[in-house]
């Protein structure tokens, strides 16, 4: 069950991180080379690493590891919405 909703916030990570790199908001000039690596795709590997790595521990037996990623789904949502709302 840890495994099934780490891949579904996995999911909801890349639709908002792809949101953000699609809103072509100032603040994504001043991150670095992370964002314009590859055109953004250098983030979304990233993320990908993450949700990766996160997967492949939940799935060994650490659930613990499920609780962490949904801390940073959530930060990451809040990150989107102040960026996407430009309240930034």
């Amino acid at each position: 069950m840890a495994l099934l909703v780490c891949f579904l916030l996995g999911i909801a990570n890349f639709a908002l991180h792809r949101a953000v790199l699609d809103s072509g908001h100032p603040v994504l000039a001043q991150v670095g080379w992370l964002f314009r690596s590859l055109g953004g795709r250098g983030s979304l590997l990233a993320e990908f690493a993450l949700l990766l790595g996160t997967m492949l521990l939940v799935g060994s037996g650490t659930a613990g590891w499920a609780w962490g990623y949904a801390l940073y789904s959530l930060s990451n949502a809040v990150s989107a919405w102040l960026i996407l709302t430009r309240r930034v």
